[in-house]
């Protein structure tokens, strides 16, 4: 069985104030095609269909035109909702379009019912695990600490447990939405970490055939079996060194793998560059980025007079604009920003309260504010599925 293998549209999501809703009909275009021309038998889509819960209505629109052309292919569709989507949203009319091919698996309930499809060695079975926000379906799997890695192996064994019953050869697929270790993250992703743990191990997918990952946007290769494909467009300026893509696997009727990437059209490329102005605008090397989405970090010492307008001359789609003078560490007038960059929520924290009092928080003090965190968490999860 050869099937596409995609996540992470996010349809709806513009790139530092320029709309992206005309790059994304291109790649539904692109999908369609690859589709038709390569043979494909299904397509998978792990995850973050949507940008945010509550869509704009173009975003709406694209989605369903997407689903409309991919059914009248005749080609079946899977799909799970992302940390990104509304679940509840997204699955209305689920059993409607699973007639037409289109099956949709947002419910943590029915992680262990496949949708079932057929070729020429029999069944291959794809079970849709839609992202798990730990504090909401602590109870449906039953486990004591509300973790990712607890429900997703949890959710795994009724996975393992429904293709145990099968008959024999029956292949597998998992579709899931999640932050595997190994996986290289960017600025773009929304984070999911709980207990201050992001990352499950790959190894609580073992025993199926291919695992079809969401939520990174670089597509990347964990195992022959466990892939990301990643977003089909960049989201933001640390995705410049990405290759948008998409993978092509074909699953032989052994259970092995191959896998092929089949490049996204992109509307321009990523380019970051760095140093004092004067030499931004003269340097030959950056010709190349004239026409490239450009995100410029000044090093002058002192902030110089229109900046972007004079960047814009030579680079007219300069979109971000960074002030980083070159500085000891130890200057006093270092930014706040740049003091805190790549510092997580809790480690912000326990630094504020050694700020103010002294000395750092200690083992159950860090418990508490871990716990505080995630209490946040839960509560804005539960907000937007409410919405």
């Amino acid at each position: 069985m050869r099937f596409l293998h995609t996540s992470d549209w996010h349809l709806g999501r513009s790139f530092h104030r320029v709309g992206m809703l005309g790059a994304q009909a291109e790649f539904i275009g692109h999908l369609v095609s690859t589709v038709r021309e390569r043979e494909v038998d299904a397509v998978v889509v792990s995850g973050d269909v949507y940008d945010r819960a509550v869509p704009p209505l173009p975003a709406v629109e694209l989605f369903d035109d997407a689903l409309h052309r991919l059914a009248d292919l005749g080609v079946p569709t899977v799909m799970i909702s992302g940390n990104h989507d509304s679940a509840r949203r997204l699955g209305v009319g689920a059993g409607l379009m699973g007639r037409a091919g289109i099956h949709l698996r947002t419910e943590p309930s029915a992680c262990g019912t496949p949708v079932l499809l057929p070729d020429a060695h029999g069944d291959v079975a794809f079970y849709g695990l839609p992202y798990l926000e730990p504090a909401l379906v602590r109870d449906e799997f039953g486990v004591e600490r509300a973790g990712h890695e607890t429900v997703l192996a949890a959710a795994m064994d009724r996975v393992r447990a429904d293709l145990a019953a099968r008959p024999a050869g029956t292949r597998s697929v998992v579709l899931a939405h999640a932050f595997v270790t190994g996986g290289e993250p960017s600025d773009s992703e929304r984070d999911i970490a709980v207990g201050g743990v992001a990352s499950v191990p790959a190894a609580v997918f073992d025993g199926v055939d291919y695992v079809a990952l969401g939520h990174l946007h670089g597509c990347q290769t964990l195992t022959d079996r466990v892939r990301y494909s990643g977003s089909p467009l960049p989201y933001s300026f640390s995705e410049a060194g990405h290759r948008k893509s998409m993978w092509l696997v074909d699953l032989a009727a052994d259970g092995s793998v191959t896998a092929e990437r089949v490049d996204c059209p992109v509307p321009r490329p990523l380019a970051r560059i760095r140093g004092p102005l004067e030499e931004l605008l003269a340097d030959p090397a950056l010709a190349p980025h004239e026409e490239a989405w450009v995100e410029a970090t000044l090093t002058d010492p002192v902030r110089p007079a229109d900046p972007m307008a004079r960047l814009a001359e030579r680079f007219p789609h300069t979109l971000a604009l960074v002030f980083d003078p070159d500085r000891p560490p130890d200057d006093p007038d270092v930014s706040y920003a740049r003091r805190l960059a790549g510092r997580d929520d809790q480690q912000i924290a326990e630094d504020f309260v050694a700020h103010v009092r002294g000395t750092g928080p200690d083992a159950h003090e860090r418990t508490v504010l871990r716990d505080a965190f995630d209490a946040v968490r839960a509560d804005e999860a539960v907000g937007e599925v409410a919405r």
